[in-house]
This record gives C-alpha cells, structure tokens and sequence, in this order.
C-alpha cells in the first residue's frame, strides 16, 4: 500500500538505535526525506549508511528544550524545507523507585520526555498548520496506561507528554495537522537491554523494531489523515486493560 508520504521531509528524534532507527529505516523506504539525529556522530554515520534512501544526520541531544529545537531547526536545514512529519522520541530517564528516586532528578527526566516533545512541537507544528499538512507521531511508552516497576521517572514524564499531545491533536485537528502517540511494550533495544539481564529478557515477550516502525509510519500516512489524539499501545498485548 502506499502511503502517499513519498517526498515529505521527516525528522526522527533519537533515530540511531532502537525504535527511533526502526521508525526512520520505515519512513525512508516509503519515499520520505528523513533526518535522525543523536549524540554520538559516529553512531548515527552507521545509521544513516542502515536505514539508505538518503538519510541525513545531525548530531543533536534532545535531552533539553533548547536541544530539541535544535534538532528541528537543524533538520529544516539539511531537508532543505520545513518539516512535515515530526517523530519526537528521546532515551528514557534512568531506572529507580519512588525510595531510590530523589526529588531533584525529576526536573532533568521531565526535560528529556516531556519538555522536549514541548519543544519540538512549538518548533515544527506552526508551520504545518500553515502548509494545511502535518503529522506528529511521538514514541512514549505502555507505561502510560500501565506503569512498571522501578521506572518512576519514565512513568511519570511519559504520561505528562502524553496529556500535552491529546490536548495539542485536538487544537490543531482542523488544520491538516494530526498528532498521535505511540506506546511500545518490550522491544528489543538497547534500551530494555540496558533495563533487564538476560534470563529476564528470556521470559518477556520482545517486538522487532522495524515492525513497530511501520506502525509510527501508517500513521504518517495520507490514510490516516483522520486519525489523530490517538494512543497506540504496540506491546504484543502486555497492557491488560480493557480501554
């Protein structure tokens, strides 16, 4: 199916490893112009070199306001236009319970999954709502809907993101301009290497990358120009909620 985004100008925050680098490999093979950005340059070399089509690179930390517009500005510059399909996504905060948790670490975990998906909206949507085109699909996490254990930093910015999303898709839905979330479970990631041993990851159930991806990619698409305020949770059915 094609999914009409061929030629859109994409950036994809945190896109050298993980699920960020599975969403871009998704959106460069549909015929976007996409960006990734990260902290280590050589990284994101052999990333962009992956995911082909001509994927541009920018050295960017999305961990701060500042940086995350950064990014956005940035990616404008090497696509050559503005940006027209927005995937803010950044590492989690670091692990811990609300006993190893001090107060004062929660301001650095709110900038880097909360504030920062704040900036770079503010940075990117305006324009999109001028073009009359859009798409925001930001990378959160299941823990919005289900927390888990000794991760209260995540659970705790992730949800504020996802309230600033829900609110931001619903202000601009007139515009051409959807916003959406989506919630992965376990993949297999540096980051739930960087989480689990591996006689727990043997137990858990993982998503591959790339198919979560293609998920964050439908959504970019011209089919789902209707779909929007939407949180998607790809978890292989771990969240055992009904709603």
């Amino acid at each position: 199916m094609d999914l009409g985004i061929a030629g859109r100008r994409a950036a994809v925050a945190a896109g050298s490893s993980g699920l960020g680098l599975g969403t871009a490999k998704a959106l460069a093979a549909e015929g976007a112009s996409v960006v990734i950005c990260g902290r280590d340059a050589r990284r994101l070399a052999s990333a962009a070199e992956e995911i082909g089509h001509g994927c541009r690179a920018v050295v960017a930390d999305v961990g701060t306001p500042d940086g995350a517009a950064g990014f956005v500005a940035d990616a404008e510059i090497a696509l050559g236009g503005p940006v027209d399909i927005l995937v803010p996504n950044a590492g989690g905060p670091p692990p811990g319970t609300f006993e190893s948790t001090p107060v004062d670490a929660y301001p650095a975990a709110i900038d880097l999954s909360l504030m920062s998906v704040v900036a770079m909206c503010k940075a990117a949507v305006p324009g999109m709502q001028e073009r009359g085109w859009g798409r925001v699909v930001a990378i959160t996490s299941v823990s919005v809907r289900q927390p888990i254990a000794n991760i209260i930093l995540s659970n705790t910015a992730r949800a504020g993101a996802t309230a600033f999303l829900k609110t931001l898709a619903l202000e601009v839905a007139e515009s051409g301009v959807t916003v959406n979330s989506v919630q992965p479970g376990t993949h297999d990631t540096p980051r739930i290497k960087g989480l689990f041993d591996e006689a727990t990851r043997a137990q858990i159930r993982l998503g591959d990358a790339d198919d979560f991806g293609s998920i964050v990619a439908f959504l970019c698409s011209d089919q789902a120009k209707f779909t929007t305020g939407v949180q998607l949770h790809v978890d292989g059915g771990s969240y055992l909620g009904l709603q």
